[in-house]
C-alpha cells in the first residue's frame, strides 16, 4: 500500500498519520529577507521585476508588511530605505521581537540579494503558488471527504477547477479584499483609457462607434444580455462585435500596441456549427451575399474579395466553440483553458437558453435559468472579461401594439436581468413593417389599393437599413436607444454617420 493512500481504513490512516512527521509549508524566510535587502538597497529592483510579486507573495507576515509599506513609498516617488521605513515599524511588536528597527538594516548587512535579485522573487513567487497549492488540495479533499446529501459532486469539480485556474494565474487566498487605494487606482487607469481613446471610450471597443459612445466600450467583469425577437438580428450583431474585437487586437498586435482596446474572443455557438458562423463572418467582411455563398453563384471578383477576406482573417484571434448542449460548469471549464492558453478577453455565448444548468433544477427551468445567469456573471468576473449573453424574448412582444421589447420581455427568469450589468435590446420596425406589406398593385388594381401600397412603400423608405439598440439597463450609466445600420444583405451591422436618435423607430 503506498504510503499516502487517501481510501486507507481509519486504523491505518491514523498509524500513518502518528508515524509520519510534520510537514512545513513551502516557504524561504532567508529568501524572502535578502530579496528585501535588495530592493532596500536598490529601489530600482522593483520596476525591473518580471515576476508580479505582491505583498501576499511572502510566508512571513513581517516581511508582507514591509514589502506593502516599501511599494506604497515608491509609489510616491520616496525612496524606500531602513531609515525611511524607520517611523512606521517603530511600534511593530513582530519586530521587536527581532530586535527593534535594527532588523531593517540587517536586511541590507550583506547585499547578496542584489546578486540574483530576479531569482529571489520568482522563488518566492513559485514557493506562494506552491502553498496556495496545498491549500486548494485540503479543500479539495475535505469536500471530496463530505458525503452528506447535501453535496454534489460535480459541484465540487467545478469549485476545484475554478480554485486551480486562480492558482495557475498567481492568485492568492490573501488577494481576496483590496484596499481602496488599490481599487481608486485601478479606477483611474480606465479613466486614462478613456481620455486616450478621444474621449469615447474606456473599455473593450464593439467596434460601432453609436455603442462604444453609449456604452464606453465592454468592461471588464461585466455580463451583458443581448436580447430580442427572432428575426432581429442577435446572432448577427454578437458576431459584428466579437470580429471586431478581435480583428482590432490583431491589428494593434501587428503594430506593437500595448494596451490595446480590442480583444481575443471566445465564441461558444450552440445553435449554429462553427462553418455557419465562419461563413457568416466571411460574408460580413467580404460583403458578398450569404445565399450567393451557400449556392456557390458567384461571380470571379466576388470570390477574389472571398480569398482576400479568409487570407486577412487568417491570424484572427476569435476563437469557435460549438459544443451542443453545454452545461454551464463546462463552458466555464472551457472559457478558463482558453484565457489561460490564449489570453481571450471576451466572451460570446450564442445563446443563454441553450445552455443547461447542474441537472438539480431541471425540473424547474427557472431555477436552472437562474443557475446558467449568475454562472455567467461569476465566470465575467472571475477570468476579469466582458461576457456577451444572447437570449431569447417571450412572445408577449408580438401581442402588443407596439413591438418594442421591454425588460420584462426576458424569458424564463427575472434573475436574468437583476445578474445582467447591462441589458441590450435589438429592435427593427423594418422587420415588422415587411410583414404588413400589401400586394404589389398592378392595371386592374383600385385607387384604395394603389394608395395603400404607395403609403407603405413611404414607411418602407424611412425604415430601410435602420435599426434600434435598446440599452434598457446599465449600471455604469444612463439608458436610452443607440441607432444603428442593418445590412441584411450581408448580416452586419454598422454606426450611422449621424447620431439623430430621433429618426429611429
Amino acid at each position: 500500500m503506498p504510503d499516502t493512500d487517501l481510501l486507507a481504513r481509519p486504523a491505518d490512516s491514523a498509524a500513518a498519520q502518528a508515524g509520519a512527521a510534520v510537514r512545513a509549508l513551502p516557504a524561504n524566510i532567508e529568501a524572502e529577507a535578502a530579496f528585501l535587502g535588495a530592493v532596500l538597497i536598490d529601489n530600482e529592483v522593483v520596476a525591473e521585476l518580471k515576476t508580479p510579486l505582491v505583498p501576499g507573495h511572502f510566508f512571513e507576515p513581517l516581511h508582507q508588511r514591509i514589502f506593502e509599506r516599501v511599494l506604497r513609498l515608491i509609489d510616491r516617488n520616496a525612496v524606500a530605505s531602513p531609515v525611511t521605513l524607520k517611523p512606521y515599524f517603530e511600534t511593530d511588536e513582530a519586530l521587536k521581537q527581532l530586535g527593534g528597527v535594527t532588523y531593517l538594516a540587517q536586511l541590507t548587512a550583506d547585499g547578496q540579494g542584489l546578486l540574483h535579485p530576479r531569482d529571489l522573487a520568482e522563488q518566492i513567487y513559485d514557493l506562494a503558488l506552491l502553498r496556495e497549492l496545498v491549500h486548494v488540495g485540503r479543500n479539495l479533499v475535505e469536500g471530496a471527504l463530505d458525503t452528506s446529501e447535501e453535496v454534489a459532486p460535480l459541484d465540487r469539480i467545478a469549485q476545484a477547477e475554478a480554485d486551480l485556474y486562480k492558482v495557475a494565474e498567481g492568485a492568492t487566498t490573501g488577494s481576496e479584499a483590496q484596499s481602496f487605494r488599490a481599487a481608486s487606482l485601478g479606477a483611474l487607469k480606465l479613466v486614462e483609457a478613456a481620455i486616450n481613446s478621444g474621449g469615447r471610450f474606456s473599455g473593450k471597443t464593439t467596434g460601432l462607434d453609436t455603442i462604444n459612445e453609449k456604452t464606453s466600450g465592454l468592461h471588464n467583469s461585466d455580463l451583458i444580455i443581448l436580447a430580442g425577437r427572432p428575426g432581429m438580428g442577435k446572432t448577427s450583431l454578437a458576431t459584428n462585435i466579437a470580429f471586431n474585437a478581435a480583428a482590432r487586437a490583431m491589428r494593434d498586435r501587428r503594430d506593437g500596441i500595448e494596451n490595446s482596446p480590442g480583444a481575443g474572443t471566445v465564441f461558444f455557438s450552440l445553435e449554429m456549427s462553427a462553418d455557419q458562423l465562419a461563413t457568416r463572418i466571411l460574408a460580413e467582411q467580404a460583403e458578398i451575399s450569404s445565399e450567393k455563398l451557400r449556392s456557390g453563384r458567384l461571380s470571379r471578383e466576388e470570390f477574389q474579395r472571398l480569398s482576400f477576406a479568409s487570407q486577412e482573417l487568417a491570424e484572427l484571434p476569435l476563437y469557435i466553440d460549438d459544443t451542443p448542449a453545454l452545461t454551464i460548469a463546462a463552458l466555464r471549464t472551457r472559457a478558463r483553458r482558453l484565457k489561460r492558453k490564449h489570453d481571450i478577453g471576451l466572451v460570446v455565448v450564442d445563446y443563454l437558453q441553450l445552455l443547461q444548468g447542474s441537472g438539480r433544477a431541471s425540473d424547474n427551468r427557472v431555477n436552472e435559468i437562474s443557475e446558467i445567469s449568475r454562472g455567467l456573471k461569476t465566470l465575467a468576473k472571475e477570468l476579469n472579461v466582458p461576457v456577451i449573453a444572447l437570449s431569447q424574448l417571450s412572445r408577449a412582444v408580438e401581442s402588443r401594439e407596439d413591438k418594442r421589447p421591454q425588460l420584462s420581455d426576458l424569458r424564463e427568469s427575472g434573475s436574468i436581468e437583476q445578474d445582467a450589468d447591462m441589458v441590450w435590446f435589438i429592435y427593427r420596425a423594418e422587420y415588422y413593417h415587411n410583414a404588413l406589406k400589401p400586394d404589389t398593385p398592378d392595371e386592374t388594381s383600385s385607387e384604395e389599393a394603389r394608395m395603400k401600397y404607395s403609403e407603405w412603400e413611404a414607411r418602407h423608405l424611412e425604415l430601410v437599413n435602420k435599426a434600434t439598440l435598446i440599452v434598457a439597463k446599465q449600471r455604469h450609466g444612463s439608458t436610452g436607444n443607440v441607432p444603428l445600420l442593418f445590412h441584411s444583405e450581408y448580416t452586419k451591422f454598422s454606426s450611422p454617420e449621424h447620431r439623430d436618435y430621433t429618426s429611429y423607430d
